[in-house]
Order: structure tokens, then C-alpha cells, then sequence
């Protein structure tokens, strides 16, 4: 099966053939079409549904036990936000940062790429 994204496609507005990049939302990178003329942007449908699906995921609260495993304290992760995680990022590690950040706000970070990093990352996958 092709991808839509191989064939030429015209911009709606202009009629100019469009050219392949991506974009950047809320750090995740979606694979996108922008019309040259009249800078007019289509981005994959696929990408599009991964991204709506980062947003339901994001929306979510959960709603886990906090267990004392030796002399440290450990909580669940629920395994829907690890696999999309793992699925988009395809270069996560098992180690995470965790950090205190405020009275009662405890966060994990799972990658730090910076603007850079995701860019590179974004022309590795063309």
C-alpha cells in the first residue's frame, strides 16, 4: 500500500504542487505538506490521529497506588501512556527523570530533546 504523502499533491488555495517537511506540536513531530506559493499546511492524517490521541491522553487523569518497595516508593504507570510514548519516540530509554518540582507535584520526564534534537529527530524520519 503507498502513502498519500508520495504522490503530488496540489494546494487547494493556489493550485502549486506541495512540498514535503513537518512540524512541530507540543513536541511531537507530524509529518506535513506546506504549499510554497501560499505557505498552506496539510498535515498526515495518521500523524494527525496520533496527535488527537496525545491530546485525549493528556486529558486523562489516572488514578494510582503508591507502594513502598524496599526503602523507596514506587507508582504505576499506566500502560496505554508507555506505549504511546514508546510507539512515538521509538528512542526512549527505561531510565526516566524524576523530579520535585513543587509542594505535592512530583513529574517525569521520560526525554529532555531540545529544539535541535527534535529537529534532527524530524529529518531522520524523511
Amino acid at each position: 500500500m503507498t502513502d498519500i504523502f508520495d504522490h503530488a499533491i496540489l494546494c487547494k488555495k493556489c493550485g502549486k504542487e506541495m512540498q514535503k517537511g513537518n512540524i512541530v506540536r507540543k513536541g511531537l513531530i507530524l509529518r506535513a505538506l506546506e504549499c510554497p506559493k501560499c505557505g498552506d499546511k496539510l498535515v498526515h492524517p495518521i500523524d494527525e490521529e496520533k496527535y488527537d490521541k496525545y491530546i485525549n491522553l493528556k486529558n486523562k487523569q489516572y488514578i494510582v497506588k503508591m507502594r513502598l518497595v524496599g526503602n523507596s516508593y514506587a507508582v504505576s504507570i499506566p500502560k496505554e501512556i508507555v506505549a504511546f510514548m514508546r510507539q512515538q519516540e521509538k528512542i526512549m530509554n527505561d531510565m526516566v527523570k524524576l523530579c520535585f518540582e513543587d509542594f505535592g507535584r512530583v513529574s517525569l520526564r521520560f526525554n529532555e530533546l531540545n529544539e535541535k534534537e527534535i529537529e534532527k529527530h524530524a529529518e531522520e524520519r524523511n
